[in-house]
């Protein structure tokens, strides 16, 4: 007869049957059949395959975590070989592969204790080991169970005397007078930055600073301090899942006393007393804050990455955009990109994305904060509909409640500028959400109302004809971050199908890429935007823009050039759609305009690539004669519009609408020229837009 080393309660062997799940085991046997399903081991990473993660629990017993059992995508797991993680055994097949669940407490000191597991049952850490045989002849002290609580050991002072009372009302009070007597420093510790923490530890010393997030673990819970120099982790333990401190929430100022430790290379501190401030003490932490945030968060000033009048012209906007975007890091405050999944929207979005992780983790001691504080979320279409406004807000209010995050900063390039959007904005705005929007061309004055920082060189009265969104985003990246800005050169000309201006082209060859280069990349980036349009691809985009496209194999060899083979890829796909879609063109003249019409539903693969849109850019650029051609493709309730001179696309769709009354005609996506209609009318909607292009052009 034992006692369990968690609460004491006498039991055969070490744990008894409620705390099963508290305790991690090392497992030193030698056979898969030795391991206990349900149980917590530690292992270390052995591999990764497509499907998985392969973890080594003894040296010859190895088991699958399946990336259906995590709770984030593989690619963002920052795991190596070798590194030691935390497992649930889910079941022992009878052929002796392993199935591992994932553990939300990934550190030792989230357990509540840790037993070592071998063929001859369970035991104390240090029972059985050489060192322990060692002192096998000197009497035996009494036993009493060791716990841990977050990263420290202590002694249960629990009596396991058979006259005690009752021992887990006695651990619940032992509990609760630990919170009562830890609930607000006492002690004289010297006040000390985030910043400075990597040279004390070991230190028991103080901070004072905002609560950013506060996450209930599987053991302690964890909040997130932040002051004018950075953040960190503060664990905080009370009893296995339960709530330390619930009177500390995000958004409060506090004064936190702990142990400084380095836990898996980051910085955590371990809570010995935590308490909200208020009055002049909070006003004091506030205004540190605020002082060192403004200091921050604000650019002293705005370089563009080349000559261009129409970046010139919003300098101002890119500085409040950049300031915000900046002042969201240093709050910790989530950052959403919206962009469209086009070449120049992933250019946008993969610009911002390379200026602000690197302020991620300079700010934040977790590795992978930068997938908590940043996310890339494209956009099949140019409009924020309340589609996808519903998505964003569905998540940032699960991510409040349930892992105590604040609101975010939603930076939307590319999309977001013109009325279509404004009800998705507004949602975002109902919920206090921030909002941002790049955008070089179509952009409503209208929409202003909606954002708190609108960048468009159209309000600006500028010329903004041979300006990209992916170009005046890359100047907003080196705003935001000028230790990037050699990594962003290059990206305004990727952005340009056609027609890049040269000072961008000139950019792009000072920095290693020359035009074929530049090409490759845009034609890369065009394809894999493509496919699974709504996943960001982040670790691909940054393998093709920023890696110069060189790519290491399992050898850490050169695998050869990743850009050169998608855009193989690229051309030949599109140039076996174009060349169909020529032989099906319908070339017709209306009033002095000629035009080219292509049923998209007939002659075109419309679910494989390349998608409408693009193929219609590149028929235009391929068929286009004059001044004044159009190309229209029609599909079955939608019509896209491309002209080679400017055409109101809503005068369009309302001239249309007054010749085809009945068919529901709405132009819904400004930026690619789309309209859409009530799938019976599809010919008289056709003949419609004709006319109604033909008389505006006349």
């Amino acid at each position: 007869m034992g006692t369990c080393i968690i609460c004491g309660t006498p039991v055969e062997g070490r744990i008894c049957d409620s705390h099963q799940e508290d305790v991690v085991f090392e497992f030193r046997g030698n056979d898969a059949s030795q391991l206990v399903s349900g149980r917590f081991y530690s292992g270390t990473v052995d591999g990764y395959a497509d499907f998985g993660v392969f973890v080594d629990l003894a040296s010859n017993v190895t088991g699958l975590l399946h990336r259906s059992e995590l709770d984030r995508r593989l690619e963002s797991l920052h795991w190596e070989p070798g590194d030691t993680v935390f497992v649930q055994v889910k079941n022992v097949r009878d052929n002796g592969n392993i199935d591992l669940g994932w553990s939300i407490r990934q550190s030792e000191r989230d357990f509540r204790g840790a037993l070592v597991q071998d063929a001859e049952g369970d035991h104390d850490v240090g029972e059985g080991d050489e060192s322990a045989d060692e002192t096998e002849d000197e009497p035996d002290e009494p036993e009493t169970p060791t716990v841990r609580h977050g990263s420290t050991s202590r002694t249960d002072e629990a009596s396991t005397d058979e006259n005690s009372t009752d021992d887990s009302s006695a651990g619940r009070d032992d509990s609760q007078s630990r919170e009562e007597a830890a609930s607000e420093p006492t002690a004289s510790y010297e006040r000390v930055e985030i910043g400075t923490l990597s040279d004390r530890v070991g230190e028991t010393v103080r901070i004072e600073g905002e609560v950013v997030s506060a996450q209930q673990t599987g053991g302690p819970t964890v909040f997130e301090v932040r002051d004018e120099t950075g953040v960190v982790d503060a664990a905080a333990f009370v009893e296995a899942g339960v709530r330390a401190y619930p009177e500390v929430d995000v958004g409060s100022l506090v004064r936190l006393d702990g142990e400084v430790e380095l836990r898996r290379n980051e910085i955590q501190v371990e809570t010995e007393a935590l308490v909200s401030l208020a009055g002049d003490d909070a006003d004091a932490v506030q205004s540190r804050l605020d002082d060192a945030l403004r200091g921050r968060a604000r650019p002293d000033s705005v370089t563009p990455l080349a000559d261009h009048d129409a970046v010139s012209a919003v300098e101002t906007q890119l500085q409040d955009a950049a300031e915000e975007i900046r002042r969201a890091v240093f709050e910790s405050r989530p950052i959403i990109v919206r962009h469209t999944a086009t070449a120049d929207g992933y250019v946008a979005g993969a610009a911002v994305e390379r200026a602000v992780l690197p302020l991620i983790r300079e700010e934040h001691a977790k590795s992978d904060a930068e997938y908590h504080y940043f996310d890339r979320r494209p956009l099949e279409e140019a409009v924020y509909g309340m589609d996808a406004a519903t998505n964003d807000v569905t998540r940032m209010l699960q991510d409040r409640d349930r892992h105590g995050e604040k609101l975010p900063l939603v930076l939307l390039v590319g999309t977001g500028a013109t009325v279509e959007s404004s009800d998705g904005l507004d949602l975002l705005s109902i919920y206090g959400a921030k909002r941002v929007v790049a955008d070089a061309a179509a952009v409503d004055a209208e929409i202003e109302e909606s954002t708190d920082v609108l960048v468009s060189p159209v309000l600006a009265d500028a010329d903004a004809s041979d300006l990209s969104t992916g170009a005046l985003v890359a100047n907003l990246a080196a705003a935001v971050n000028d230790d990037v800005r050699d990594d962003l050169r290059h990206l305004p000309a990727v952005s340009y199908w056609e027609n890049a201006p040269e000072a961008y082209l000139d950019a792009a060859i000072d920095a290693g890429y020359d035009e074929t280069y530049v090409r490759e990349l845009r034609e890369a980036v065009a394809l894999e935007a493509y496919y699974q349009s709504y996943e960001d691809k982040r670790e691909l985009i940054t393998d093709l823009l920023f890696d110069n496209g060189v790519t290491p194999n399992g050898d850490g060899e050169n695998a050869g050039n990743l850009a050169s083979h998608v855009s193989e890829q690229f051309r030949l796909k599109l140039d076996a759609e174009v060349e169909t879609a020529q032989a099906n063109l319908e070339s017709r003249e209306a009033e002095g305009v000629d035009f080219a019409v292509l049923d998209t539903d007939a002659y075109t693969h419309r679910f494989d690539f390349p998608p409408t849109a693009l193929l219609l850019d590149e028929l235009h650029r391929r068929e286009r004669e004059g001044e004044t051609f159009v190309t229209i493709g029609v599909a079955m309730d939608e019509l896209y519009l491309r002209s080679t001179a400017d055409v109101d696309l809503r005068a369009v769709a309302e001239a249309a609408r007054e010749r085809a009354p009945e068919a529901g005609i709405t132009a819904v996506g400004i930026r690619e020229g789309r309209i859409e209609f009530l799938s019976g009318r599809r010919e008289q909607v056709k003949e419609a837009v004709v006319g109604a292009v033909a008389e505006q052009l006349a």
